[in-house]
């Protein structure tokens, strides 16, 4: 069943993705000075962000990497991943991650639109693919891939005060990023960036003030 709260959040999102198209953000946003890939060698991904409709508000499915993968193991991620050749667009390329991470058929979701592009630290041009899941669907992760899958709520993440600025060293430079940390996860990087990129993206079509008097 799905709630009022939950509603609200739908009608909201759904307003932000039709109020213009995706714009570019990046982890440059807070690093302009760091060095940047070229466009032209940026290579694409796309990533998931299901949000669920549940009794009591809307979640947002997010991924523990498991520890011993190459690349942000251990991290908080959308299901996602590279988009392959095979893939007709990056819509495909979310929905086909989605299914391989955690079991999740595209059967079971909703595709409401794309938020803002995000281009990482790391050289990959990441389209987010916003998506309303079926709250009764079971997920199955990938235990190679995935080592916990949890909800966390969209009233929590879209919350401008829970947007924290971080900062850690990394290839000997001082990196600035947004963190979201949430009942022991640490939302983090890209992911946190994304999910900033949602909110401001929904206080662009909304009085202010009205965000927290609907999704609070």
């Amino acid at each position: 069943m799905r709630g009022a709260r939950a509603g609200a959040w739908r009608g909201r999102i759904e307003r932000a993705l039709k109020a213009r198209p995706p714009a570019a953000t990046s982890d440059y946003d807070l690093n302009p000075s760091a060095a940047r890939f070229a466009p032209d060698s940026l290579r694409d991904a796309a990533v998931l962000v299901p949000v669920v409709e549940r009794a009591h508000g809307a979640t947002v499915i997010l991924t523990r990497r498991t520890d011993h993968l190459p690349s942000h193991a251990g991290q908080i991620a959308f299901p996602g991943g590279k988009v392959d050749p095979e893939d007709t667009d990056a819509v495909a390329a979310a929905l086909r991650e989605a299914e391989e991470e955690v079991g999740l058929s595209r059967a079971h979701v909703e595709v409401a639109g794309l938020l803002d592009f995000y281009v990482t630290g790391t050289g990959f041009r990441v389209t987010p693919v916003l998506g309303f899941v079926d709250p009764g669907v079971r997920l199955v992760p990938n235990p190679h891939e995935v080592a916990e899958v949890f909800e966390a709520p969209l009233d929590f993440l879209m919350n401008p005060a829970n947007h924290e600025r971080h900062a850690r060293d990394w290839q000997g430079e001082r990196r600035e990023y947004y963190a979201m940390p949430w009942q022991g996860y640490y939302i983090w990087g890209a992911t946190a960036g994304m999910l900033r990129g949602l909110a401001l993206r929904m206080a662009e079509t909304e009085p202010a003030g009205a965000g927290e008097a609907q999704g609070t």
